[in-house]
């Protein structure tokens, strides 16, 4: 058997638990795989002098030619079974990697037994209800780090539960009463203690609004709406909403919307079913996007109030479930099966329309410019199909043309200009138009625009290839457009978009590419061997490389909006964002700092508040160059 056979076989295996990178599958099993792979677990075994004892689990390796041989004693017997020894065969260097962990004191552990067995195994069942029993209080919420024994038990000790002596879950009672009676629970939660009064719109408001979500063109349900704040602000800009509140707005609709916005609702149902069916039933209200909201905190606050379920209670004896940005993310993907993408901290988007998607994720890309035309060129008559006093006559509408032009970066299709009909009738066609038009202003801005426009399609796709996003059978028409016109076809643009990403991952590259923006930029503080910081309104001008960079970061946090600089870390795989308090200040200060760690794939958030002096920012004006910031239309 060669490698393009093993990795063949290993696709056909449709039991067992799968990862990105690997599928395990039980002993018992393994009639239910393909019958090579099974006869070669058996020759390596025999050949190795592997006892049938010695291991009962089998790893198959999707992406190398290898297979390893795992040993659990405890599989039937202990709810979350420790790993006492594995064996590693590479076939392809004909090699074996022995690991012995029978006497660690923090071995990997296994969760989810029933994943690894068929259907028709005996104890499937027990399994099932196991695992449930770990859902129920949040255990799976976050999967990075639970794949050691005592990370597993801090993690069970902090939902407030232990490990009996049958290794199931139970409450520690006397630790939860301690602590329901210094926060005077009085036995029911203050829901309605929850809802909060806004003289201005909510953070996940003001980014509907930011990325042109409420501008009339879609209905909008607030699913949880609180005292209404937000939707009396937005119906007063005549978009067509309705709200409904358990508590504040009983009788509002409930009806299906373009987009369900769920405001920091889930954080504050302290019932981890009823938060689940709430977030489903949002979900089911949406027909092309959801928002949902809810608050982010490190331990440093958690510590502050007293334990229950899996939240906290506080003061005024509400409840409050606090998460992590990634912790969130993997609630929201799992609870609901799709997707999430992070626009802001604890704020995430989920699309039920994967057109608006798609839509959403290029125009993401796509920085705003305000085109200046400075000077105007005479029409050379060696375009004899559009005459020269038709531009002139009709300078409105060509100008209007060339606009959609340059903010394309390519002619527009029929659909794509209002006045279609009209610049046929004036040019013969829009390529004419165009044509003409480059010869009456210039091609150098166009040259620009198609190229700002390349560059921001480079990036939708290394950005969607960096999230895993599934290949989309259906794409918007204007994509389908973008694709010919910047590349000829999609495999190509793809093929262009994995050499971006993978270059990212080198941290020569990112380096070099810092030193060329700040060249480009001339100002920022670049730090030798180390770092670039620059003001993230140039984020948009920056090299394409760095751009990819910075957005896989903002790909595991959100959008950049309450930030200032942004700090690319050379050789770490970090990126960091600083948030200034009054940054049109001479000296503002430090307010926030989000550290993304890539590689690890997770967020830290650091606030200087309370007990801590904000740092100053004293040299706040090596990051402006002030004739840059002018042209490009930034005020800084």
């Amino acid at each position: 058997m060669d490698f393009p056979i093993f990795k063949s076989l290993v696709k056909e295996i449709s039991i067992g638990k799968k990862l990105p990178d690997s599928i395990y599958v039980h002993v018992s099993a393994l009639g239910s795989i393909p019958l090579e792979l099974t006869d070669a677990v058996l020759k390596i075994t025999t050949a190795l002098e592997i006892s049938d004892n010695a291991w009962n689990i089998v790893k198959f390796n999707k992406r190398d030619f290898k297979i390893t041989l795992l040993n659990y004693p405890s599989f039937e017997s202990d709810s979350y079974p420790p790993l006492h020894q594995s064996y590693t065969v590479d076939l392809q260097k004909l090699s074996l990697r022995k690991a012995d962990y029978s006497t660690s004191e923090n071995p990997p552990i296994l969760h989810r037994k029933e994943t690894f067995v068929d259907s028709t195994y005996p104890l499937i069942d027990l399994f099932i209800e196991i695992t449930k029993e770990g859902e129920r209080i949040g255990l799976y919420e976050n999967t990075r780090n639970i794949g050691f024994k005592q990370n597993w038990l801090r993690l069970i000790k902090s939902k407030g539960y232990f490990l009996n002596d049958r290794g199931r879950l139970e409450p520690l009672i006397e630790k939860k009463n301690i602590s329901l009676e210094k926060s005077n629970f009085t036995g029911e939660i203050d829901r309605h203690l929850t809802a909060i009064d806004r003289n201005k719109l909510s953070q996940p408001m003001q980014i509907l609004a930011r990325h042109n979500y409420l501008s009339g063109d879609y209905s909008v349900l607030d699913y949880g709406c609180g005292k209404g704040d937000d939707l009396r602000e937005i119906e007063a800009h005549g978009i067509n909403c309705s709200g409904w509140d358990p508590v504040h707005n009983p009788e509002g609709e409930l009806i299906n919307s373009d987009i369900v916005n769920l405001g920091f609702v889930l954080n504050v149902i302290e019932d981890r079913f009823e938060r689940d069916e709430t977030l489903r039933r949002a979900y089911e209200y949406a027909d092309k996007l959801l928002m949902v909201s809810v608050m982010i905190a490190g331990e440093s606050i958690v510590s502050q109030f007293k334990q229950f379920k899996d939240g906290v209670i506080t003061s005024r004896n509400t409840f409050q479930k606090y998460y992590s940005q990634s912790e969130f993310r993997y609630y929201l993907d799992t609870t609901l099966n799709e997707n999430s993408i992070p626009v802001g901290q604890g704020i995430f988007l989920v699309f039920k329309d994967k057109i608006e998607e798609q839509l959403f994720l290029v125009e993401r890309q796509n920085i705003q410019r305000t085109w200046k035309q400075k000077t105007q060129r005479e029409i050379k008559l060696n375009k004899p199909f559009v005459k020269k006093d038709i531009i002139q006559k009709n300078i409105e509408l060509f100008t209007d043309f060339w606009d959609v032009c340059l903010e394309l970066g390519r002619i527009p299709a029929n659909d794509e200009f209002e006045f279609s009909d009209q610049i046929r009738k004036c040019a013969g066609s829009h390529a004419k138009a165009h044509n003409a038009l480059v010869t009456h202003f210039g091609d150098e801005l166009f040259k620009e625009a198609h190229e700002k426009r390349k560059e921001d399609l480079l990036v939708y796709f290394a950005l969607g290839l960096f999230e895993k996003r599934k290949v989309q059978s259906k794409m918007p028409a204007s994509l389908k457009r973008d694709i010919k016109a910047f590349f000829e076809t999609y495999t190509s643009a793809v093929d262009l978009a994995t050499n971006l990403l993978f270059s990212v991952g080198n941290p020569a590259v990112i380096e070099q590419t810092c030193h060329e923006a700040y060249n480009r930029f001339g100002c920022g503080e670049l730090l030798e061997g180390h770092s670039y910081i620059f003001h993230k309104e140039l984020l948009g001008y920056a090299p394409v490389l760095l751009r990819v960079y910075i957005g896989c970061a903002s790909q595991l946090y959100g959008e950049l909006e309450d930030v200032q600089l942004i700090k690319a870390h050379f050789r770490s795989g970090k990126v960091s964002l600083l948030g200034y308090k009054d940054w049109e200040a001479e000296t503002p200060y430090l307010v926030e700092r989000i550290k993304i760690k890539m590689r690890d794939q997770d967020v830290d958030f650091f606030d200087y508040v309370g007990k801590y002096n904000p740092p100053p920012l004293l040299n706040k004006i090596d990051y402006i160059n002030k004739d840059l910031f002018d042209s490009i239309g930034i005020t800084a």
